[in-house]
């Protein structure tokens, strides 16, 4: 598992037991607090209807009295409310009234009359001055058949106790509520609990967005490719960024110095060993021709080591740059025609023909300089491998946000082994007109400039014959 993975899977463990907790223990809370609430209600209600009785009862009987009727009525009417949601149709409250002695005399379900309460805690407690109340189970269910009852005193003129008066609740008739608060209670847990998922993913993932960019920037460094550090907002990361770049500046650089000093080394090791033949062969007794001989190979080979090293110094400048530094709209045909016109002494004495059909529409953004160089390569290159008399052939296509320059020369087709080479440093392929390698710089110096656009360069053999080589660039 990954440890974003592992910190969102403890944050949601913590915060599901937690909330777990919180909502168990309001529940809890719950039960009691309405219990209470039904009892506060009902000392008001007792007290109230102990007065209502008073007078009735020191008259010394409750059974034809107008208070007894309009209870009875109460007891055997239906109710119309809906109390937040829950409907109640019948009054569930009953209430007796206890003599002096603890015997019921009126009893509104009509079923204990002459009973005697004088033990139980409502009306012992009450006639003894103290407050009365009492929970008795009733049914099978100790949560459905609990009763609660609340006692008040009925006093006669003189305040003196002449009875009691006990209001009866049960619990079932509080279900509904309770119910309905845990529901509600579980749902609102569950709405927190998946906000806070939300919440925490969004969090996650905006504090690995930055972390995702650098991992990404670091595995395009290590696959080789040319790779811009991203913009990072948070501090820390943004110092390790810039560690990372500078470490990958200095490897590179590193790499970049051996690697440039082997493959010199190596190319220069076969014209300077003919320039040093030829000084030694000077200095012996020669006629003028063998002479002049040897200066032009010295001459030759001296103008082919200073062609490398222009050419491996531009091609360095190139690889060093990390990015654009100027970037405008180009004309792919303004371009080849100005790399063609450049081109006219050299077609003349080959006798090849370079022919152009460009869209006037193609257009390109990036540095007219650079383009123009990769251009002269790969015009240079087809040249450089088609025969006196021949046909190069240069065209634009659209390929959806890029056009591609394809130049075609008609020339023997690229060896297989060879075509996943042609843009390595020094690697070059024997021109026909002259059996030579040259610097072996130039196509890799087209595909540095393609990368730098956006863009990217390819050679193969053409179908009908010869080579093509594209350069793709996004379109303007």
């Amino acid at each position: 598992m990954r440890l974003l993975g592992r910190i969102l899977l403890g944050y949601l463990l913590v915060l599901g037991v937690g909330g777990w907790f919180v909502v168990s223990s309001t529940l809890d809370e719950i039960k009691p607090a309405m219990r209470q609430s039904a009892e506060e209600t009902l000392v008001d209600s007792a007290n109230l209807l102990a007065r209502l009785v008073a007078e009735d009862l020191a008259h010394g009987s409750l059974d034809d009295s107008t208070f007894a009727a309009r209870l009875r009525e109460y007891a055997n009417g239906t109710l119309e409310a809906e109390i937040f949601g829950v409907a109640k149709r019948l009054p569930n409250h009953r209430v007796y009234v206890t003599d002096a002695r603890g015997r019921v005399v009126f009893d509104s379900s009509g079923r204990d009359v002459g009973a005697d309460y004088s033990r139980w805690n409502d009306v012992y407690l009450t006639l003894r001055g103290r407050y009365g109340a009492r929970s008795t189970n009733e049914g099978d269910d100790p949560e459905t058949g609990s009763v609660m009852y609340v006692a008040a005193p009925v006093r006669d003129g003189a305040g003196g106790i002449i009875g009691v008066l006990t209001v009866g609740k049960p619990n079932q008739s509080m279900l509904p509520f309770l119910h309905r608060a845990e529901r509600r209670a579980w749902l609102g847990a569950a709405v927190v609990l998946l906000a806070a998922v939300g919440a925490a993913l969004a969090i996650a993932w905006w504090n690995t967005r930055s972390v995702h960019a650098l991992t990404a920037y670091a595995q395009r460094v290590s696959a080789g490719e040319r790779a811009a550090l991203p913009r990072l907002r948070e501090p820390e990361l943004a110092t390790l960024g810039r560690a990372l770049e500078d470490m990958r500046s200095r490897l590179d650089g590193k790499t970049y110095i051996e690697h440039y000093v082997q493959a010199l080394t190596h190319e220069l090791k076969s014209p300077l060993a003919s320039i040093l033949g030829a000084a030694e062969l000077l200095g012996e007794d020669l006629d003028a021709a063998d002479r002049a001989r040897l200066v032009g190979n010295i001459a030759g080979e001296a103008r082919r080591i200073h062609e490398l090293v222009e050419r491996l110094l531009a091609l360095a400048q190139l690889e060093q740059r990390g990015g654009l530094t100027t970037l405008e709209d180009c004309r792919l045909a303004e371009l080849v025609e100005t790399v063609v016109e450049a081109r006219t002494a050299r077609r003349q004495q080959t006798g090849v023909t370079i022919e152009c059909a460009v869209d006037a529409a193609a257009r390109v953004r990036g540095e007219p300089f650079l383009l123009r160089q990769a251009i002269g390569n790969l015009l240079d290159n087809a040249l450089d491998f088609t025969p006196p008399g021949g046909v190069v052939r240069c065209t634009v296509e659209r390929h959806g946000d890029d056009w591609t320059l394809c130049c075609h020369n008609p020339g023997p087709c690229v060896p297989d082994y060879a075509l996943p080479r042609v843009t390595e440093r020094f690697f070059s392929l024997p021109r026909p007109a002259t059996g030579r390698k040259s610097s072996g710089l130039g196509l890799c110096f087209v595909a540095e400039i393609a990368a730098l656009h956006g863009g990217a360069f390819s050679l193969a053999n053409a179908a009908e014959g010869g080579v093509a080589a594209r350069l793709r660039l996004p379109a303007a």
